[in-house]
Formats: structure tokens, sequence, C-alpha cells
């Protein structure tokens, strides 16, 4: 198939590890095969873009979704690290309120599903950090939210002491106030 799918902590949140293929000139991978990550991952809802963000050490983004046209989001990392951070949104949920975070780098070579109705956020842990996503529906921003990085009630144990955070990311909404799913 080419890579594993391991659940995570948090249901319907799971790790893709890829295999690697290396020889002398370097390695190659399947990143992404439309047909086996749908099967893996049983989802329905087709991947429409891809998203590259690019980041210094000490750089938090999140934690990120949309109320309206939620995407699923499919995570690499291609240069440096992260602590990558999910938060379940979804009422019906058991493991609603529930955040979940793991350290992920370009070795080894790994993404992390994250399906519609969760916030998603990450810490770059080095200079030059990028990652990719595919996500299942296009970007509105008219219907984006942001939940408080730092909420108290969420307790997120981000591995940094003062980080770089957007003006709007440090406007997030608390936890107890935000736009949910059902």
């Amino acid at each position: 198939m080419g890579f594993t799918v391991t659940p995570s902590e948090i249901r319907d949140v799971v790790l893709i590890e890829h295999d690697v293929f290396p020889d002398d000139r370097g390695f190659m991978y399947e990143l992404f095969r439309d047909d086996a990550m749908r099967e893996a991952l049983k989802i329905d809802a087709p991947f429409v873009q891809d998203n590259c963000s690019r980041s210094r050490r000490n750089v938090l983004r999140g934690l990120h979704y949309q109320i309206r046209q939620p995407q699923g989001k499919l995570v690499h990392v291609l240069s440096g690290r992260i602590f990558d951070v999910v938060v379940d949104l979804r009422r019906s949920s058991a493991t609603f309120g529930r955040w979940a975070g793991r350290h992920m780098s370009a070795e080894p070579r790994q993404s992390l599903w994250v399906p519609a109705g969760f916030a998603h956020g990450f810490l770059a842990l080095e200079d030059d950090t990028t990652i990719i996503y595919k996500v299942t529906d296009y970007w509105a921003p008219q219907f984006e939210r942001a939940i408080l990085w730092n909420d108290p009630e969420l307790g997120i144990d981000w591995p940094a002491v003062a980080p770089i955070v957007s003006e709007r990311d440090s406007a997030g909404a608390r936890f107890r106030d935000a736009e949910l799913f059902d």
C-alpha cells in the first residue's frame, strides 16, 4: 500500500507512516495516493486544495478551523520539526474537548490525518520548518475561526515559553465561547 496507518488517542485522527525506498541516489516515497488514502482513512470527501506553510523557530499557528465548509487536513512536514495539536470540537464525540499533541519532523516520513470537526495548530521547533497539508474543502475566510492557543480550559502543553503568535491567533475565542460542531 505504501504506508501504515496507526490510530491516535483521539478518535478518527490517525498517523500515517510512509514506506520510504532509499538507494545510493537518495530516496523516494509516495506522499499521497488518492485511492489508497480514501480507503485507509475511510473518507468520501475529495482533497481540493494543497497549502504550504514555512515558519521560523517558535512560531505558533492556530488553533484554526472552519465552522462551515469544514476541512479535513492531511498534514506532512517537509523540513524541520513541529509540535502538532488537534482539538476535538465535535459535541457528539467521546473525545469532545480533548486535545492531542504530537512531535513531527521531516524524518521519519509521516503524515497526520485530521478530520473535519477539529481545530488544528502547530508550533515550529526549528527555523525553516515547512509543512504541506491537503484539505477537503476550500479556504473560506468568512467561516474561519480560531480558538485561543493558550486557553487554560484546554491546558495544551505547548513546548515553548513565549511563542510568536499572530494578532488573529492571540484574539482567538475561548473554548467555552467557540462555535462548535454537533
